[in-house]
């Protein structure tokens, strides 16, 4: 996963499944044989796994998926410092990427569009930023998938539901 390209595919592929050629879609800047290896990589590494095949042209096409049991890199203690760097830098490449992207469209609007970044200094115990992962991750879950809306939202039941990605960081601070 610390390689830009990788990234690039994990971040495709969050709440979705897709086949070679979908990701050749969404990444059409990649070469194809480059995005083939990379995918092939993560599938190995069991970052990726496959949910549906089917023949094609004498062929087998793939749908993928991310594994979501997957640790993230802070359940990772066995990574050193250069190794934690490689990882920083390839999230940060991905963040710059996706915010380069949204500056080439035809047309951008950060209000409508909903761009906002910060960064804020919270003071918490041990404790407390326990409760704030757990709350956070029951916060968020329900919006995960593109399926169902979660209970409550029944106002906007005719709005159709858009993808946004959600990029967090938290760093101790001094």
């Amino acid at each position: 996963m610390l390689h830009p390209i990788r990234w690039r595919i994990i971040q495709a592929l969050m709440g979705r499944e897709l086949t070679t050629s979908g990701l050749r879609e969404r990444l059409a800047d990649i070469p194809v044989t480059t995005l083939y290896r990379q995918v092939a990589i993560l599938a190995e590494a069991e970052v990726l796994h496959v949910v549906a095949e089917r023949r094609v042209r004498g062929t087998v096409e793939r749908t993928y998926a991310l594994r979501m049991e997957r640790p993230t890199i802070s359940d990772s203690g066995e990574l050193g410092p250069e190794q934690l760097r490689t990882a920083f830098t390839a999230y940060a490449a991905g963040l710059l990427a996706d915010f380069e992207r949204y500056l080439g469209r035809d047309r951008i609007d950060p209000e409508a569009d909903h761009l906002s970044f910060t960064q804020a200094a919270l003071y918490l115990t041990e404790a407390e930023l326990a409760e704030l992962g757990a709350g956070m991750a029951a916060l968020l879950t329900p919006f995960l998938e593109p399926g169902e809306r979660p209970a409550g939202n029944d106002d906007a039941a005719d709005e159709p539901k858009r993808r946004f990605m959600l990029s967090t960081i938290m760093l101790p601070g001094d």
